[in-house]
């Protein structure tokens, strides 16, 4: 049974990338369905798609066209029907349910619309959810989030509840919760959608700032055109597959 979840260093040796980064995700032949008979749709066909370390990496398109069901299965969060997912070197498509999991909670920030924040967790607790989840002691992993969430402008409120803060701020929240155990992975669906023009840029910038280490990668699915000048590569989606790759540092892919 394939249970392991460690990255071997020859794995990654072996997928060396462009421009001096390495291939932190490699997807080949994806596909995903949904519904059955004459209800059945094929959100994802056939995806061949790579991600670089160091690398912002964007996917845009229509909605309905496959962008967050290609987000959530490089994720984890979603099973394909057909194709491999290798993140960092692991086939994550080939682990078990619960190996998968442990690898996404160790390796994958994710960062999603709607904030998906605890109503009854204050912000520096709700930050801190991943670090409990690995089994760090709540009053350790609260003061790890706590100082994260101070470097992201949010020291006056960390004990405030979600429903006492604006959505840049709960925003930030959910940025933290996705970067408080280092993941090397970040995975971002829709981050300004909710925000003043002012608020989106500064969380790219905080995306960016995460993006360019040597040993991560970011992916953003976006609708906003006013942050697409942040993404060094576009992926332009239609009708689940890919109909073109732009590099923003080089032009047509």
């Amino acid at each position: 049974m394939v249970g392991e979840i460690a990255v071997e260093s020859g794995e990654r040796a072996a997928m060396g990338g462009a421009a001096g980064g390495r291939v932190a995700i490699r997807v080949r032949g994806l596909c995903k369905h949904f519904g059955r008979g004459e209800q059945r749709v094929s959100a994802l066909r056939g995806i061949d798609w790579e991600v670089q370390t160091g690398e912002l990496s964007m996917i845009v398109g229509p909605s309905g066209c496959g962008k967050t069901t290609l987000l959530s299965v490089i994720a984890g969060i979603l099973n394909c029907d057909a194709g491999q997912v290798n993140i960092f070197g692991q086939e994550t498509t080939r682990l078990s349910d619960s190996a998968r999991t442990r690898f996404r909670a160790a390796h994958i920030g994710f960062i999603f619309q709607q904030y998906n924040l605890l109503p009854a967790l204050t912000a520096a607790e709700n930050a801190a959810v991943p670090l409990v989840i690995a089994g760090w002691g709540r009053d350790r992993a609260v003061r790890r989030a706590s100082a994260l969430l101070d470097s992201l402008g949010m020291g006056a409120k960390l004990g405030s509840l979600p429903n006492q803060l604006s959505g840049g701020q709960m925003q930030r929240v959910a940025i933290a919760r996705a970067l408080v155990h280092e993941p090397r992975l970040l995975v971002c669906d829709e981050p300004t959608a909710a925000l003043d023009h002012e608020t989106g840029l500064n969380v790219m910038n905080l995306l960016r700032e995460q993006a360019v280490r040597p040993d991560r990668a970011v992916v953003v699915v976006t609708h906003d055109n006013r942050v697409f000048h942040f993404g060094d590569r576009l992926t332009r989606m239609d009708d689940g597959a890919i109909v073109e790759i732009v590099d923003q540092r080089r032009g047509a892919a």
